[in-house]
């Protein structure tokens, strides 16, 4: 670890801060309906849109329809994009001459992208026609970014509504975020990744002769929109391979700062538009904070283990005796432009938020080093989280823990003025244990049957990392993974879009209902013995809850992995390729 590295990280933090307070402010007006400096331009857009799809913007809807309407909207996506895969060796804008997506793959891909996972089981740049890309990939990054941070605006309705029965409209809302949110950033974004170098073309590949007489085809086509709304809206499908580690995706190290805080920005500032929307910005910042406080755990514990380096590759001092560091670190799997410190960064925040993206290959971290971007993905990702699904994520753990310290204190909890009842507490329990069902449940059954087997690359603790990671990502709607498992089979293409599915879905339609049943909801006054919740005891609490919580439900099966191997390792004991 070096002072340098440390700057840069210090930096980002600085630079998330300093925007998810005025970020927050223009979301929580945009989502009120109040005008903006955007609103000469977009308002009337909006309209003639409310105006074609037959949308009463002065209409809400009741939580159930709310629910309905997210599901139904996502199944109209996901039959749109199963369509165009299969179609696309005969339609336009395929340079390439791809052909047409095989049908488990198809149905994979179509679910990941819906779900604002990204998972890839393809190798983009051989198997997705620019129309694909464009028409089907790159609106699903906007699409389903938009319809996460409004169920994510639900549930702060809950909360701040008194004795309603409405939550919101779901087609006001995805609207609204989509023209007033993620189209002007990423427009913005796109226009600056060009300048940095990255192509933003139609054009065919192109023919390259190397050094020694070879020809090689080297892949180009519309990456800087793409990517753009790939970060900001924590998508993390590349448009290449290599994802943000191909430097037509990442060229230099300017532009990977801003990936970097594309991923947080929405996030964080959604915490900002929590405390706004409930009359008390503190609450919003407590938030942040416990978010914040698990952030930098995280960091340092990957910048540690990444550039403390593998003792079996450790280097000798003058005296011939062993050192306990290996020279330089662990750069395998890493960008030399970007280093330890950039690499072990992005492994946190592409985990901490259900991004997805990566700049160096998870794979090829130290046990420890992977160890923490499995954990963040298995906690929820409610570390400022992906477009939404972080907030509404916390705020789960939040309802937890004030459950338990009513409980501590013999009172009925209650948090944000809203008395917690046990309809409320068991919609969230129902969410929360979905996810550990579907992660761990589908994980035993691909380390039983030949079909799961056939896919890690490594043999011992390392190769049931890769299965682990795969459904905790899938589940989670991260999408990175530990490259070396070969996911493009029948069983997992179908195991993990269902993964994908009860990740999204299972787990969010509970907390519409208990959005629901907040909104309608008198709002208590404090008294002497109502629990502060925007103080450092709420904050400590909350960080305790969500670590209990994550403990208790997946240590047996990180152990077996991760922990496994870095013991193993110390020991001496490698699991080389088979």
């Amino acid at each position: 670890m070096t002072i340098n590295g440390w700057v840069q990280i210090a930096l980002f933090c600085i630079v998330v801060i300093a925007i998810t307070r005025p970020l927050g402010g223009y979301m929580t007006r945009v989502f009120k309906g109040e005008r903006n400096f955007l609103s000469p331009v977009f308002h009337p857009i909006e309209r003639g849109i409310y105006a074609v799809c037959g949308v009463n913007e002065r209409e809400e809807q009741h939580w159930l329809t709310y629910a309905v309407s997210v599901l139904l909207f996502s199944l109209a996506g996901f039959l749109a994009l199963y369509a165009l895969q299969r179609l696309q060796g005969i339609l336009p804008f395929n340079p390439a001459g791809q052909s047409a997506v095989e049908e488990s793959l198809a149905f994979n891909t179509s679910i990941s992208f819906v779900t604002n996972t990204n998972w890839q089981s393809y190798v983009p740049e051989t198997t997705m026609s620019y129309l694909t890309q464009m028409a089907g990939l790159t609106v699903h990054n906007f699409m389903s970014a938009a319809a996460g941070i409004a169920m994510a605006l639900a549930l702060i309705r809950g909360f701040a509504r008194r004795e309603s029965k409405t939550i919101g409209n779901f087609w006001v809302d995805l609207t609204r975020c989509t023209l007033y949110v993620l189209l002007p950033i990423s427009i913005i974004v796109g226009l600056f990744f060009v300048w940095e170098g990255m192509p933003q073309t139609l054009g065919a590949y192109v023919d390259a002769a190397t050094l020694d007489g070879a020809k090689q085809t080297i892949a180009v086509g519309p990456v800087a929109s793409q990517e753009a709304i790939k970060m900001l809206g924590t998508n993390g499908g590349g448009f290449f391979n290599a994802n943000s580690a191909h430097p037509f995706e990442n060229p230099n190290a300017l532009t990977n700062f801003i990936q970097l805080v594309l991923i947080f920005s929405l996030g964080a500032a959604l915490t900002n538009v929590l405390g706004r929307m409930v009359g008390n910005e503190k609450q919003g910042w407590a938030v942040f904070a416990a978010m914040g406080l698990l952030f930098l755990v995280g960091t340092t514990t990957v910048y540690w283990a990444e550039a403390k380096g593998n003792p079996a590759f450790a280097q000798l001092n003058v005296d011939q005796t062993p050192s306990a560091l290996q020279a330089g670190g662990n750069m395998e799997g890493k960008e030399v432009r970007f280093g330890i410190a950039n690499s072990a960064l992005f492994t946190t925040v592409t985990t901490d938020a259900s991004c997805g993206a990566v700049n160096t290959m998870h794979d090829s971290l130290m046990p420890l080093g992977g160890l923490v971007p499995l954990v963040n993905i298995q906690l929820g990702e409610v570390i400022f989280g992906g477009v939404g699904s972080g907030l509404y994520g916390m705020l789960a753990f939040a309802i937890v823990a004030m459950f338990v310290a009513g409980l501590m204190v013999g009172r009925t909890p209650e948090y944000l003025g809203k008395k917690l009842e046990a309809k409320e507490v068991k919609m969230t329990i129902l969410a929360l244990l979905s996810l550990p069902l579907a992660t761990l449940g589908f994980t035993a059954l691909a380390s039983v049957i030949p079909a799961g087997l056939g896919g890690p690359l490594n043999t011992g603790p390392h190769g049931f990392s890769e299965i682990l990671y795969a459904f905790t990502s899938a589940t989670g709607n991260n999408g990175s993974a530990f490259a070396g498992i070969t996911a493009n089979t029948t069983f997992y293409n179908s195991a993990l879009g269902v993964a994908m599915f009860v990740g999204r879905f299972v787990f969010v339609v509970p907390l519409l209902a208990v959005a629901g049943f907040l909104a309608q909801k008198k709002l208590v006054a404090p008294s002497a013995g109502t629990f502060p919740t925007t103080g450092g005891l709420f904050v400590g609490l909350l960080v305790g809850v969500v670590l209990i919580f994550g403990g208790l439900t997946y240590f047996p099966a990180v152990a077996l992995g991760p922990v496994v191997e870095h013991v193993a390792m110390n020991a001496g004991t490698l699991y080389p390729s088979p």
